[in-house]
Formats: structure tokens, C-alpha cells, sequence
């Protein structure tokens, strides 16, 4: 089986964290959001992933040795391919069309997901889904009584369904993916200016292709800031009892309220720490406190209440120390 993460998003929504650095690549609980990404794409597959292909911008060839490593984890050979132009999601597929050979999934990056069982053998094809409360924001798909996927709808603006595409897809035969992809693309068929995915599905849908919809325990965004600390939270909550306190760390006059994860080589004096909190490599954090948050590798953190944060990687954050008497019926702002 092939696995293609298109990824080449400038991530505008969660700057300044994407400024130095891919969005898949921010690190939640010690894992870059694509490796987790990974993760949760293996534990659905009964094949042997062959190949992982990502679909990138001009990120720089540290960056591409780091998704290789990614897929060499997994036992997958990693390639890498280029998407110059945001020109939309079938587009974003279409530029590794040399990788949608047999089995492959289609993953987009932004998002992760825990979900309790594997994929058919069988089925032409699956779309991951999930029920949301603003369908209009998301494709969504419609479904007949047999649970057989009928429709594809992009962004609707009447409601026509809850079950909104997660951005997920597998493909027993890739070939057939890329058919239409070169299609929509050598036509320029377009909608809203992009090359949209599910023009394609909808597209293969009507060529008699079966598509099933495999729906999803939770889902877990990573668009913006705000979103991506509630995600990490989850993703802490979800592995607690494997969420890690380094033995390397040095935790000194400090409590750590888990779960949370603490790299090597971090240095935590005089603080509470947690819960879900992460802590990066080579960074310390004194006379702190830190509550629901994530920081990245060699930052330090003194003299702070921090709380529902994201802090990157080699910063230095500092309040201030007071020595006060206040008498009886005073209020201030301490700054």
C-alpha cells in the first residue's frame, strides 16, 4: 500500500509557529503532527505500507530528510514531490500522481484522528467521515439506507448532510484515482477556482465506483493555535499511562501534574508543570507555572503563569519577580 500527504500549505492560520517551520512538522507530546498523522493511518492498514509519498512546498531539504525519516519508521520508503501553486486538494493529489499505484490512502496533514477498526479489503474505496455541527464549512458526503456513499458535495450551502469528509481516503485501485484526476486537471474543471477533490470522487462515483464511508471515533484539527492546544490536550489524554517524563529531564522542587510529556535534557526548578503540558527538548522552565500548553525545544520559561499556550522553539520568556506589602481593601494590577 501507498500513502500520500499532500502538505505544501503555507499554514497562514497558524503563524508565527509556521514561519520556520511546515505546520505538520510542530511537535505535539514529543511526535511532529504528520508522524502521529502516520500512526493512525498504520493502525487502520492490513498491507505493508510500500511507499509514503508527501506533497510539499519549497521547504527546504532538512525538512524533506525529516518526512524520509518519518517514513522510514514505519518501514515505508519515503519520496518526496512538490506542489509550487495552492491550485486545490485534487490538484495537491494529482502532483504525486506517479505514486496512486494499488492500495493507496490520501491523507491531508492538518488533521489526526483515533478511530477502532481496519479497512476492507473489499471496498472500492472509503472515505473517512465525521458528524459535525456546521456541515457548510466542510465537504460532506450523502449516504443511501445501505450505508453506500451517493453523493459529494463541496462546502454546501444548504444542508444536505452532517458527515463531513475528515480528509482521509483510501483507494483499493490508485490508478483509477489518477484517471480522473488527470481528467478534471487536463480540462481545467474547476469550482471556486481550485481543482477540487471531490469533483473527482463524485466524478468516479457516477463511473459505478463504490464508495463506503468508515466514520471516526474523534477528530483533531490542527488549523489554528487555539485548535491545536485543545488537540494536543486530546492527544495527551489519549496516551496517558505512554505520555513520558524523561529520566534525563532534571524536575527539582517541582510538581508535574500528568499527563504531559518532558524531553530530555529539560530542567524544571521551583514550577508546577501540567496537566497537559510539553515540554521540548533542552528547555527549562523556574518559578512557573504551566498549565495546558506547548513548548518546544530549548526555550526557557521564568517567572510566569502560562496557561493555553504554544510557545516555539529557542525562545525566552520572562515576567517578573515582586517583593510587595499590600495593606487591606486594595486592589491592583500587577504587571
Amino acid at each position: 500500500m501507498n500513502i500520500i500527504i499532500p502538505m505544501a500549505g503555507m499554514g497562514t492560520r497558524m503563524r508565527p509557529h509556521t514561519l520556520t517551520i511546515p505546520k505538520p512538522l510542530i511537535e505535539l507530546a514529543g511526535k511532529p503532527i504528520v508522524h502521529r498523522l502516520v500512526e493512525g493511518i498504520t493502525q487502520v492498514c492490513n498491507d505493508k505500507i510500500c511507499e509514503m509519498a508527501f506533497v510539499i512546498g519549497d521547504f527546504g531539504k532538512e525538512v524533506e530528510q525529516k518526512l524520509i525519516d518519518i517514513a522510514a519508521q514505519v518501514g515505508a520508503k519515503g519520496k518526496i514531490y512538490y506542489q509550487h501553486e495552492a491550485m486545490g486538494t485534487a490538484h495537491a493529489v494529482w502532483c504525486a500522481k506517479e505514486s496512486l499505484e494499488g492500495k493507496t490512502v490520501v491523507a491531508f496533514a492538518d488533521t489526526l484522528f483515533y478511530a477502532d477498526f481496519t479497512i476492507d479489503p473489499d471496498a472500492d474505496s472509503i472515505i473517512w467521515v465525521k458528524k459535525v455541527e456546521n456541515p457548510e464549512a466542510y465537504g460532506v458526503v450523502t449516504t443511501s439506507e445501505s450505508g453506500i456513499i451517493s453523493g459529494f458535495e463541496e462546502k454546501p450551502k444548504e444542508f444536505v448532510s452532517d458527515l463531513a469528509i475528515i480528509g482521509i481516503y483510501y483507494f483499493s485501485v490508485g490508478e483509477k484515482l489518477r484517471e480522473e484526476l488527470n481528467y478534471i486537471v487536463d480540462n481545467d474543471i474547476r469550482k471556486s477556482g481550485e481543482y477540487q477533490l471531490t469533483t473527482a470522487l463524485e466524478n468516479m462515483r457516477a463511473k459505478g465506483l463504490k464508495f463506503v464511508h468508515g466514520a471516526v471515533d474523534e477528530w483533531l484539527d490542527c488549523g489554528n493555535k487555539n485548535i491545536t492546544v485543545e488537540t494536543h490536550q486530546r492527544v495527551l489524554a489519549r496516551t496517558k499511562g505512554a505520555a513520558t517524563i524523561s529520566e534525563k529531564a532534571t524536575i527539582v522542587n517541582s510538581v508535574i501534574n500528568e499527563p504531559c510529556f518532558i524531553a530530555d535534557n529539560v530542567t524544571i526548578q521551583n514550577s508546577v508543570v501540567g496537566p497537559f503540558v510539553s515540554v521540548g527538548y533542552g528547555s527549562i522552565i523556574e518559578d512557573s507555572i504551566v498549565k495546558n500548553s506547548v513548548i518546544q525545544k530549548d526555550t526557557e520559561i521564568r517567572d510566569l503563569l502560562l496557561t493555553d499556550s504554544m510557545i516555539g522553539n529557542h525562545t525566552s520568556l520572562s515576567g517578573k519577580k515582586l517583593d510587595v506589602s499590600i495593606g487591606d481593601y486594595n486592589k491592583y494590577e500587577l504587571r
